[in-house]
């Protein structure tokens, strides 16, 4: 397989080191690099030689000037605000090279079609990480429910808590508009695994949507699935402040717990093994996820009515 040569934007970012890694394992290599924010130390585990930049234009001004000498650039990577995902991707076809950007690919989904035109536009692909798609549990998963025999939907209970700091209310990450809000920024990888396992969806409901906590119900065309997310350590369940863990995780199917808390570690990088080969997750696969976001962001929450998920008992 022929070397690719990427561009990196957002390469002081949290994810950015499993993209880094990606790059690295599926024998490609990294000619530039931007970021704000100059704690890039991280590029000397995979990239030392990276030219790097923490202003745009200048960065900007670097990739025109290797394009225009023959030094082609394939790929941009972007692991930028999620805010930016959509400038940083027209920056990357616009420039002749395809795009892999974190999730979500965009805030609203209504931003979705103007990029279907730019790939037809620039004949260039736009790719994201849905990296859950690919853990060997989920994919057994989704088997097993294809083949599975049932007169009625699974019933599944979703309820991930990771501790943010006062830190998050201060960053892009605490500004709705910024980042999407929680059912966004913790919640699009789950939700996109749900429509991947148990099909299309056919309602959602919004129980609770605050900065830090949101909770609803989703009904899908095999499941129906009441979850919950909070970024707040005080709603971690007695179990997990017991054993001194930051973050709880669980997943139940008809009243079994699943189990995959491992298996994570190369999911980046199959992901750059998939894109590489000529496949990979595309606009329409990320389609479903971000509707089920910005649809949940711009509800009027029902409170506690209906079918919510259990747990919201505790916040009455």
């Amino acid at each position: 397989m022929d070397t690719k040569h990427f561009a990196f934007i957002g390469a002081a970012g949290y994810i950015a080191p499993r993209h880094l890694k990606a790059i690295k394992e599926t024998g490609n290599s990294l000619a530039v690099a931007l970021d704000s924010h100059d704690n890039v130390g991280i590029l000397d585990s995979y990239f030392p030689e990276t030219a790097f930049f923490t202003e745009f234009e200048r960065f900007d001004r670097h990739v025109n000037r290797m394009q225009s000498k023959g030094l082609h650039l394939d790929y941009t990577s972007i692991c930028s605000p999620n805010y930016l995902h959509d400038a940083h991707i027209r920056f990357a076809l616009k420039n002749d090279m395809h795009a892999i950007c974190e999730k979500p690919l965009v805030i609203n989904a209504r931003n979705l079609d103007s990029l279907v035109e730019l790939e037809e536009s620039t004949g260039k692909k736009i790719y994201t990480v849905l990296q859950l798609r690919l853990h060997q549990t989920i994919k057994e998963l989704k088997r097993r429910v294809e083949f599975e025999s049932r007169d009625s939907k699974y019933d599944v209970d979703l309820m991930y808590i990771t501790s943010r700091g006062k830190w998050y209310d201060y960053s892009w990450k605490g500004v709705a508009d910024k980042s999407g809000g929680v059912s966004t920024n913790i919640g699009i990888h789950f939700f996109d695994m749900l429509g991947f396992v148990f099909g299309e969806l056919q309602q959602s409901v919004t129980h609770v949507s605050e900065p830090r906590r949101a909770a609803g119900f989703l009904e899908f065309e095999k499941a129906r699935v009441r979850w919950f997310l909070s970024i707040n350590r005080r709603d971690l369940p007695e179990i997990a402040l017991r054993e001194g863990k930051s973050t709880f995780r669980s997943i139940t199917i008809s009243g079994k717990e699943l189990e995959f808390s491992e298996g994570f570690t190369d999911l980046h990088t199959e992901t750059y093994k998939e894109i590489m080969a000529g496949n990979g997750f595309g606009i329409e696969h990320a389609r479903p996820s971000i509707e089920i976001a910005t649809s949940i962001r711009n509800a009027v929450p029902i409170g506690h009515k209906g079918d919510f998920h259990p747990y919201l008992s505790s916040f009455v």
